[in-house]
């Protein structure tokens, strides 16, 4: 299993690294299926149910909410127990919790069972995060990160795309019965894939001698690089947009265009897909570039969130009609592009017995002020001025996340230089 994996760089044997990289991929697609399948049924929710745009927007937030408050526990069980059982457990946990949808009979209790949903994914993105960055060569880091991030646009297109059809066909419960299923499948198969062994939260010098790390040692690692808040905060801007794109995309275009939700979605979902394309693509950059600029890694975000700023102002003040749909084609490949070098350095610059705590920090961040408040404030203004005045916020807040990541650019040399030196050993 380890053979020649000293000279690889890989902890296991590539074809076996590459079979967890296949699982992590698929329930990370999944994971997002499970999340996001409700945004293009939320009219048929609200008829059924006799509620608000600003209320339609909680069952997105609710996941949030449920991930912010559960996700660094979770990570904390991930770093000090084992991510691969971990990441089972909760991925069994989302798939049942996406099935009890079905069975509600009210908003409130829909609420609820969509809170369950996020109790299952708030250790996910810290466990996966570790995992590859264990198990891949640092110089492939920003690259495998891109390519596994992929699954997100993929995950939230076909969630988006299916709750439209099987709600327009069978009815919109029907949908949560039905993309519960496969991940729950997956799950069981992280309970037979080896991982890393705990890494011991200890300085060690060049005597090899171990200094173990108290609470305050733990607490600087985070918040003492300012590479790693700046990060924080950039990463958390652009999900406040994309959150709001992939919850309201599909009204925008019915509200503009006059379709109906099926068609709609199928609009929003190929915009969101396209970032399949954007987030390996901006991976497979960074790494290419970091051979001769070691800040590539928060340079690159600054420049694809900056691109993305751009393309959304032409698609939402100055086009219409196919031009427009276009400039939403262009952003959709360019606003995913900065979360595979920024996850990676949310990995690089802390010691690598906490990576899944480093990457629990900007889960709960980026839910707390960016994916759980972006329906709730769209939604808001969806209500009191129109979805398209709700969107012109949005290429502000990417602006907002281009300066964030270049500020941390000027950090991150001297915050990677901090970081020990720590070879991970496979169980």
């Amino acid at each position: 299993m380890n053979k020649n994996t000293s000279e690889s760089g890989y902890l296991f044997s590539r074809s076996y690294t590459n079979y967890v990289f296949i699982l992590l991929f698929l329930l990370y697609m999944f994971d997002y299926i499970d999340r996001v399948v409700v945004t293009s049924m939320t009219k048929y929710i609200e008829a059924d149910y006799g509620i608000s745009h600003t209320k339609s927007g909680l069952l997105i937030s609710a996941v949030y909410w449920s991930i912010v408050i559960l996700t660094i526990p979770a990570s904390g069980l991930v770093d000090r127990w084992s991510r691969s059982k971990t990441i089972g457990l909760m991925a069994l946990l989302w798939s049942i919790a996406t099935a009890l949808c079905a069975l509600t009979g009210n908003f409130i209790q829909l609420v609820f069972t969509r809170a369950l949903i996020g109790i299952g994914e708030a250790g996910y993105a810290p466990g996966g995060t570790a995992m590859i960055a264990g198990m891949y060569p640092q110089e492939k880091r920003s690259k495998m990160m891109g390519l596994w991030n992929a699954s997100i646009p993929l995950g939230t297109a076909i969630g988006v795309l299916l709750g439209g059809i099987i709600a327009t066909h069978l009815g919109w419960k029907h949908a949560f019965g039905l993309v519960a299923i496969p991940g729950f499948f997956i799950a069981l198969l992280f309970f037979f894939v080896k991982d890393y062994k705990t890494v011991d939260l200890a300085y060690v010098n060049s005597m090899n001698q171990k200094t173990q790390m108290k609470v305050k040692d733990i607490f600087k690692e985070f918040f003492t690089r300012p590479s790693l808040v700046l990060t924080y905060l950039g990463i958390t801007a652009v999900v406040f947009v994309t959150t709001s794109l992939i919850t309201w995309l599909s009204r925008y275009f019915e509200a503009t265009r006059g379709l109906e939700s099926s068609k709609a979605g199928l609009l929003s979902s190929i915009v969101m897909v396209l970032a399949i394309v954007g987030a390996p693509l901006g991976g497979i950059i960074t790494d290419i570039w970091r051979k001769r600029n070691p800040r590539a890694r928060l340079l690159m975000p600054t420049i694809t969130s900056l691109m993305a700023a751009i393309f959304l102002t032409i698609a939402l003040f100055f086009t219409r009609g196919i031009i427009q749909y276009v400039f939403f084609l262009l952003m959709g490949v360019t606003v995913t592009a900065f979360i595979s070098a920024a996850s990676a350095v949310t990995q690089d610059v802390v010691h690598a017995g906490l990576r899944a705590t480093s990457y629990a920090i900007a889960v709960v961040v980026q839910n707390l002020l960016g994916a759980s408040l972006a329906p709730i404030f769209v939604g808001h203004m969806f209500d009191k001025y129109g979805i398209e005045s709700a969107f012109t916020v949005l290429p502000f807040v990417l602006l907002l996340a281009a300066g964030l990541f270049f500020a941390g650019s000027f950090y991150y040399i001297k915050d990677l230089n901090k970081v020990p030196k720590i070879k991970l050993e496979a169980e």
